[in-house]
């Protein structure tokens, strides 16, 4: 047990560290966009593949309770993608085909690309309008297409290599919503009244 206990506070420190790399200038841009796009009433679309997709839809989750249009790409209820939408698309790797091929594709569309990658300088980093950095990965993995990797057996490790990026990010995305809810006066009571009231077992 005490094994567990030490790979938290692992955790926890490395999370607690990330905060002084990240940069103030593009956590305030990415507040503002998503601001922006509440007050116009803009679709935000989130993507992301593995653990950065089970991220990122507990951030448009959040994001629906505090009012956004938001959808996750891949769902069945997810509209088409229009100009002046934004797509937050999530890689550690910034290589990611499934997510770098949505990206692509709704910068095509007309939409604006905010990327949260931990290599700005990425295929995924380059077709964002804003790349938040977040540390985390020291490696990508040799095959970058998601399920080609998962049917090939090659996992990538836990902490403290792939795991810390995704813990990160939640973090990460946890503190925008602290944010957004102050700037948009909204209190957990409010969210509470737009949390889903049927749930599965």
């Amino acid at each position: 047990m005490s094994g567990v206990l030490e790979a938290m506070k692992e955790i926890s420190k490395y999370v607690e560290e990330a905060t002084f790399r990240i940069s103030s200038y593009e956590v305030e841009t990415f507040v503002n966009t998503l601001i922006d796009a509440y007050n116009s009433n803009s679709k935000i679309l989130v993507v992301g593949t593995g653990r950065s997709g089970l991220v990122g839809k507990a951030f448009a989750m959040r994001l629906m309770h505090l009012g956004f249009r938001v959808y996750v790409i891949g769902e069945t209820i997810t509209p088409p993608v229009d100009k002046g939408d934004i797509l937050i698309a999530i890689s550690g790797s910034g290589v990611t085909e499934l997510t770098v091929t949505v990206a692509r594709i709704a910068k095509r569309l007309g939409a604006k690309i905010i990327a949260i990658t931990s290599y700005p300088d990425s295929p995924l980093g380059r077709l964002a309008k804003l790349t938040i950095k977040i540390p985390g990965r020291t490696k990508i993995a040799k095959e970058s297409n998601y399920i080609a990797r998962q049917i090939l057996g090659m996992h990538e490790p836990l902490a403290p290599l792939g795991t810390l990026f995704e813990n990160t990010v939640m973090a990460f995305l946890d503190g925008i919503i602290v944010e957004l809810m102050k700037r948009l006066g909204v209190d957990e009571e409010t969210l509470r009244r737009r949390h889903s009231n049927v749930e599965l077992p």
